[in-house]
């Protein structure tokens, strides 16, 4: 989630009830995967992916551009991954601003803000109430082109103008992939352990330019960002991993002032991995820059025993993100490839968003010729089961075993 500025711009008016009301209080925890889905069935289609074995199971919305809203490792009786804004959908209402459906893989397009922003139009304040997301990316349906049992592959044809006035001519791939067993044992370097539980799924994101004009920084570049909302608990650490080296040649390891810096006792720095809270209590948000991201996150829920873990393409050299901080930009291609947000009140005795925690990452700036395309991979793996095996996995992926995570914060 990117309300960047909302502590320095409008709090009163947001408090007011115009952004809060699409936010659904706490839900119940412990939905299952089969409970989600039919409550989705009873407003919009679902097309639910699984592997052979009919365990792991995906549920994507079309109407909603082929967003991810919730997965489970163990059929309708398992546990629903992602979070969802039950409120919002059942209200059948479309609200100004933004619509959050929820999801834990929904595709965006940044940037958000500075003078080549998608969330803003020109001339305008970089504030609450001119901020409004692009109904591309927000109510507009993506159009399913095929499907099978374990993939989907949906478009969307559409044309976005930025805040400096040029347009893009764009087509959106958004192909969804359940991972059998021998995907996962790729991605994960070796077979999954038998006393673990799984459910992983693929998505190959892609942009195409599909007008006459080149995209040029001078008249800003797009990027593909993928974000996922996750059910938060007390026992939910987010765990990313960084290259080390100093801050003159890489930057800082992490941004921790999206609302102001983030507490000692919710952000820990060890070695080369950082820890942060995913309870959903404290509004907070990080950010990883392109010199510093390694191409893998994740978090440990110990609470349900789920550890979660994001794979991603990141190109080898590539240093240009966009930057969507709400402000003309002296480095507008100077933005962050990894995110994490945290929900929480935004002042003492408000209401959460959520709650939710995110993941999220990012392309390269897309600067494409007419007819060139930029695609942008990621892998979302969610794992039950044996804790040493568990740890082990979270070893090899992130570096930290599982008592390691659970002890990097003060509880």
């Amino acid at each position: 989630m990117n309300f960047c500025r909302l502590n320095s711009y409008g709090l009163n008016w947001f408090l007011g009830g115009v952004l809060l009301v699409f936010f659904s209080a706490r839900e119940v925890a412990g939905m299952s995967f089969g409970d989600d889905v039919s409550f989705l069935k009873e407003h919009v289609d679902v097309l639910v992916l699984m592997d052979g074995s009919g365990k792991a199971q995906v549920a994507v919305v079309p109407a909603y551009q082929a967003r991810v809203m919730t997965s489970s490792a163990a059929g309708n009786e398992g546990i629903s991954f992602g979070w969802i804004n039950r409120k919002l959908i059942a209200s059948g209402k479309i609200q100004p601003h933004i619509n959050v459906y929820g999801g834990e893989e929904r595709f965006w397009l940044g940037p958000e803000g500075g003078q080549f922003a998608l969330f803003f139009e020109k001339n305008t304040p970089y504030d609450l109430e001119h901020w409004q997301t692009p109904p591309l990316i927000d109510t507009e349906p993506f159009q399913t082109v095929k499907s099978s049992r374990s993939k989907g592959h949906f478009r969307r044809n559409a044309s976005l103008t930025n805040r400096a006035g040029f347009t893009f001519q764009l087509r959106i791939d958004r192909k969804i992939q359940i991972l059998g067993e021998e995907l996962l044992q790729r991605t994960l370097g070796k077979p999954l352990p038998p006393q673990v539980n799984a459910v992983g799924y693929e998505t190959r994101n892609t942009i195409t330019n599909v007008g006459g004009e080149p995209w040029k920084k001078e008249t800003g570049l797009l990027s593909i960002w993928l974000l996922g909302m996750f059910n938060p608990s007390d026992g939910t650490t987010v765990v990313i991993p960084f290259r080390t080296g100093s801050d003159e040649a890489l930057g800082a390891p992490v941004n921790d002032a999206y609302f102001g810096k983030v507490p000692e006792d919710r952000l820990v720095v060890r070695g080369d991995v950082l820890f942060f809270s995913g309870d959903g209590k404290y509004r907070s948000k990080i950010g990883i820059g392109p010199q510093r991201a390694k191409p893998s996150l994740g978090s440990y829920d110990a609470e349900s025993g789920t550890l979660t873990l994001v794979r991603y393409t990141k190109p080898e050299g590539a240093t240009d993100y966009v930057n969507s901080m709400w402000e003309d930009q002296k480095e507008p291609y100077k933005g962050d490839v990894v995110n994490s947000y945290n929900d929480g009140p935004p002042e003492p005795d408000a209401e959460p968003l959520g709650p939710f925690y995110e993941l999220e990452t990012s392309s390269q700036a897309a600067a494409l010729q007419p007819g060139e395309s930029l695609t942008h991979v990621q892998q979302t793996l969610h794992l039950q089961g044996d804790r040493e095996a568990l740890s082990q996995i979270a070893q090899d992926q992130l570096g930290v075993t599982l008592e390691e995570i659970q002890k990097a914060l003060p509880r």
